[in-house]
């Protein structure tokens, strides 16, 4: 196998960090050298967070460069257009039809872009959209929608899909497991 590479972009509180040690330990199962590397920005407050992971024969940096991520896991709409450059042009983007509005939006200085979908398929064939949270209060948890966008991902890598529920339960909290796998099951059967 190739270098592969991931991104996961969303905002503070959405779990896009279990996420990323999630997918970052389903690669080590596979014996693949694997690099993750976290950019936080006001996480607590609401901010951007960008987790980048490559796995592969050999990794030298976790970055991501523009036009290089295979799959990019989006947490929320407005994340998604923000790092698309990123995105190879055969790549595919996860995208949880979610708007969290922020802080120039909340002030009133700015409005949420529209059609923010529609923009990213006009250059981007390998997209799916959809209703995460829902899917993840359908489970028992509106905090799974992580769980919901890794089970997507799951279905679309050829990595085992046991290889995933083993990396869940090792990394999941035990109070939180059974909404997790749940979640993610959701997620891999939806598409």
């Amino acid at each position: 196998m190739d270098n592969f590479s991931t991104m996961i972009v969303g905002v503070g509180g959405q779990g896009t960090l279990l996420a990323s040690r999630i997918i970052g330990t389903v690669a080590i199962k596979k014996k693949f050298d694997v690099k993750v590397s976290e950019v936080h920005g006001m996480s607590q407050r609401g901010g951007s967070v960008t987790t980048y992971i490559k796995y592969g024969r050999m990794i030298h940096s976790p970055l991501v460069e523009k036009g290089e991520a295979d799959i990019i896991l989006a947490f929320e709409k407005l994340e998604a257009l923000r790092w698309t450059d990123y995105l190879k042009t055969d790549g595919m983007l996860v995208i949880n039809d979610q708007e969290i509005n922020h802080m120039p939006v909340i002030t009133g200085k700015a409005k949420y872009p529209l059609d923010i979908v529609e923009n990213v398929s006009r250059k981007y064939k390998n997209i799916i959209v959809l209703d995460a949270m829902s899917i993840a209060k359908e489970c028992g948890n509106i905090k799974a929608v992580n769980s919901v966008l890794l089970g997507v991902m799951a279905a679309k890598t050829a990595i085992e899909k046991q290889i995933w529920d083993e990396a869940i339960r090792e990394i999941v909290p035990e109070k939180l497991l059974k909404v997790n796998v749940a979640a993610f099951e959701a997620g891999y059967k939806a598409f």
